[in-house]
């Protein structure tokens, strides 16, 4: 999370200040403005969102006072087996055995990397955002930078550039879209959730989460920086498709599909986010099919009210959408999944 936030020059959290892993709802606000965070106190109007500097302390505060890291196994997990009494677990580090496993996996080794710009991943000057060693201070003043992307991600990464005097070129699909969160608030409560948890059909759930998900947007404060730099001139937002990319020993080539019809740079990074595909790879879908673990036609997770795919094995972030709806995959949503999965603690 820290190295995918720092890539995009991210200043402020997009969720409200009573997101957050501490179990009070309160308890960042409290710790920025009366607590050890006062000197980083960071906070944007409205929903008190807070900075990232702030919020990364709060959340070293958090794992300190629960004694986080004592349970932490770095690892992969190569296998999920029943085995008598609960599940195993097989890791590069050897087996784990549980009675209960929640599987609580994200999309982060999951970027979407367009058809024309496979064949040209060892390119060092060709890297998705969330490479593991995307660097974007390493971006000279003088070689002009092609970002591919719309959304918040590609928006705060062309800030960032642009103010440290790199030309950027931004190519995305559409204008800027401007949403305050990636879906409405609604979906944090009953409003949204009441209906959403009375559809039977896991198709009909899915089309629901994937109308309400704002992809591709970004706060307001954000479109008006990026505003800023193109009427500045620091940054130009082209709307249009990349059809093609070419290279040779100065330069990288991008055909579009409307004008201005090609573009050169030095640098290009893919702002492209992750595939919605369900995450696990390999692992999951082994467990699936040794498990007979049920799910929709989206390949996604079919769980009980209380997050539990079979006996003992529950889920937690985008596995548990089709359950906990919108906000599954962002804080609110961990939270969500806590608060269920406590109940059967």
């Amino acid at each position: 999370f820290w190295r995918v936030t720092a890539a995009t020059g991210m200043r402020y959290l997009r969720s409200p200040g009573v997101h957050h892993l501490d179990l009070s709802p309160h308890s960042l606000i409290q710790y920025g403005k009366r607590g050890p965070g006062r000197s980083l106190a960071r906070f944007v109007h409205p929903y008190e969102r807070p900075g990232l500097a702030l919020f990364r302390a709060h959340c070293e505060h958090v794992v300190r006072a629960f004694g986080l890291d004592a349970l932490r196994v770095t690892g992969r997990a190569l296998a999920l087996t029943r085995r008598e009494g609960g599940y195993r677990v097989e890791t590069e580090r050897g087996a784990l055995d549980a009675r209960r496993v929640v599987l609580a996996i994200g999309l982060g080794e999951q970027p979407v990397v367009p058809a024309w710009a496979e064949p040209f991943r060892r390119d060092a000057r060709v890297q998705h955002l969330f490479d593991a060693n995307f660097n974007r201070d390493s971006f000279a003043r003088d070689a002009p930078v092609v970002i591919v992307g719309g959304g918040i991600s590609a928006a705060q990464l062309a800030c960032h550039l642009a103010r440290e005097d790199v030309p950027v070129m931004v190519v995305a699909r559409h204008a800027p879209r401007v949403h305050r969160f990636d879906s409405d608030p609604q979906w944090l409560g009953p409003k949204g959730l009441g209906g959403f948890s009375r559809l039977r059909d896991p198709d009909a759930r899915r089309a629901v989460i994937r109308e309400a998900r704002h992809r591709g947007s970004m706060p307001p404060e954000v479109a008006s920086q990026v505003n800023a730099h193109v009427h500045a001139r620091r940054v130009r937002w082209i709307e249009a498709d990349v059809t093609a990319l070419t290279t040779d020993a100065h330069a990288l080539h991008l055909t579009l599909d409307r004008a201005p019809s090609s573009l050169s740079a030095a640098r290009l990074v893919l702002a492209t986010g992750f595939d919605p595909r369900r995450p696990g790879g390999a692992m999951l879908d082994d467990a699936v099919e040794r498990l007979g673990l049920r799910c929709a036609a989206c390949g996604y997770p079919l769980v009980s009210p209380g997050l539990e795919w079979a006996p003992g094995l529950f889920v937690s972030g985008p596995l548990a959408e089709l359950e906990l709806g919108p906000v599954a995959r962002n804080i609110a949503g961990a939270r969500a999944a806590g608060q269920k999965l406590r109940a059967v603690a």
